[in-house]
């Protein structure tokens, strides 16, 4: 079974206070599982998550918004 990791853990591993890890449950904005009245989180999801928010450069984004406006 993969290792769960707490509240807490996941505060640390992402360098947010706990209550910002509260607030995005609630708003489902970061994967997470119940278990009981505890709030569990898979590693693996939670790597998957922070990949999908990860940025490119300003060049790159820049790139996939269209051409550059002023030309």
């Amino acid at each position: 079974m993969e290792h769960l990791l707490t509240i807490e853990e996941v505060s640390r591993l992402l360098k947010v206070k706990k209550s910002t890890i509260y607030h995005w449950t609630s708003a489902g904005f970061v994967p997470h599982t119940k278990v009981g009245r505890f709030i569990r989180f898979r590693t693996s999801e939670i790597e998957r998550w922070l990949q999908e928010r990860k940025r490119c450069g300003r060049r790159t984004m820049a790139v996939e918004a269209g051409p550059e406006r002023g030309t």
